[in-house]
């Protein structure tokens, strides 16, 4: 049981999820679950894991000398397909080496990545890699790219998910090496390539699917979610200062927005490429973030995700 607010938070997400639909297994001490399980009077399946892995443990070596760690146990049941995936919000580390020693990855995936939903006009785009893969080659790239149209198509319903390489200008010479040789694979590709795109195309609905390193995807997404927690801050202080009437007013169309930008409202990023769905959620994740990720994950299952990747790579 992974995460800053677990057991309650985790379990009081579960608990939601389960009324929305999603069939929940919890992993973890099993007591404490079950206790907790009783406060909200629900009736949840649990398997019992008597250990954790912590965010200062080295993953690989905590996946071996803790066979019964919760994220441990919880790959194994996805890899022996008694269930469909799993969401963590525990050591990020820890969950990437379990999907991909104990689940394992899909046939042709090099690198799996982790793909995050970002609130643009429209429809949401997504961004990969977020944090999996600091140092790339074009080759990775590229296989970001096909995993991200398909995750799009799947996950947000885009006909032909518009795809752009992250670069320090629109220009084709733009960028590294790498994001050269990636342009120039992307072009020759099937897929709809439009070209390079800035940290500033984000807001403008210009791509459906933004590819990067994991390195400066981290980075990108967590100034931007940085940027608008500031500017919120900013119009509630001038919110408090207009008169009670219009502050009321405008309110709930504000709080609208505010609901959109929160990184809660989908829960986590999907690993992809693994053999199963995999979310990673934030350490913080409260009840409403885990409930969004089991619901993401279950998206992620019935769309068939994992099938039509390991398809596209091996054709």
């Amino acid at each position: 049981m992974g995460g800053d607010n677990a057991p309650a938070e985790t379990v009081a997400g579960a608990v939601d999820a389960t009324r929305r639909g999603v069939e929940v297994v919890l992993v973890g001490e099993s007591t404490a679950l079950k206790e907790e399980l009783s406060r909200h009077d629900a009736d949840i399946d649990v398997v019992d894991a008597s250990e954790t892995i912590g965010m200062g443990d080295n993953p690989a070596k905590a996946l071996r000398e803790k066979p019964n760690a919760s994220i441990t146990v919880a790959a194994r049941l996805v890899a022996s397909g008694e269930v469909g995936g799993v969401v963590s919000a525990g050591s990020t580390g820890a969950a990437m080496a379990a999907a991909a020693i104990i689940i394992g990855r899909l046939k042709g995936v090099a690198r799996p990545s982790i793909a995050t939903i970002f609130p643009t006009p429209n429809t949401p785009t997504l961004v990969l890699d977020s944090g999996a893969n600091p140092d790339v080659n074009e080759d990775q790239l590229f296989q970001f790219a096909v995993m991200g149209s398909i995750a799009s198509n799947a996950l947000l319903g885009v006909e032909s998910p518009r795809i752009g390489l992250l670069s320090i200008g629109e220009e084709k010479g733009k960028g590294r090496a790498v994001e050269k040789a990636a342009f120039d694979l992307l072009e020759k590709s099937s897929l709809n390539f439009v070209g390079n795109v800035e940290g500033r195309d984000v807001g403008t609905d210009r791509v459906d699917v933004i590819v990067t390193d994991g390195f400066t995807g981290n980075v990108f997404l967590k100034t931007t979610e940085g940027t608008a927690r500031m500017v919120s801050e900013y119009v509630a202080h001038a919110l408090a200062e207009l008169p009670d009437e219009i502050r009321a007013h405008a309110m709930p169309a504000l709080q609208r927005v505010a609901d959109r930008l929160d990184p809660e409202t989908y829960g986590g990023g999907h690993l992809l490429g693994i053999e199963g769905a995999v979310v990673i959620s934030h350490g913080s994740s409260t009840r409403k973030s885990i409930a969004n990720a089991l619901v993401m994950a279950r998206d992620g299952i019935e769309r068939d995700i994992p099938s039509r990747i390991a398809e596209q790579l091996t054709r």
